[in-house]
């Protein structure tokens, strides 16, 4: 079951960004229909596993670049992703002591920051790197 489309919307021209916010895309589906299926719970703490770690890499990727070209918005963008990473191992937490069942509350979470994340945030950086020539 699929909650977020990768759309020409969430493109920020960057082409390795970009495949990441694909790949960030992938895994919440398989994480929403993996809940949908109501999998074991193994399985759904890898995929919570796999987009936590995933998440740390993207944004490690987002801030090399920050540094790089000296991104003037750098610090407000990291606490973001500080705060996106806090709340998924809340939720991870929560999961694992068996305090948090996956819920539309997760996956909504989820959906809204992705999307907000990209076509607000990350569409300020879009046009600083396109201007120095990074695509």
């Amino acid at each position: 079951m699929t909650i977020l489309r990768w759309t020409d919307a969430l493109s920020v021209n960057i082409d390795e960004i970009d495949q990441q916010h694909k790949n960030l895309i992938m895994m919440v589906n398989e994480l929403n229909e993996a809940m949908h299926e109501r999998k074991a719970k193994d399985v759904l703490g890898t995929i919570i596993d796999g987009l936590i770690n995933y998440a740390a890499t993207h944004f490690a990727t987002e801030e090399k670049y920050f540094a790089r070209y000296s991104y003037p918005e750098t610090e407000t963008h990291k606490k973001e992703h500080v705060s996106f990473v806090e709340k998924i191992i809340e939720f991870k937490l929560g999961f694992d002591e068996g305090r948090l069942l996956l819920s539309l509350e997760v996956m909504n979470f989820l959906q809204e920051w992705l999307i907000t994340h990209i076509q607000i945030s990350d569409r300020k950086y879009c046009v600083y790197f396109n201007g120095n020539a990074l695509q």
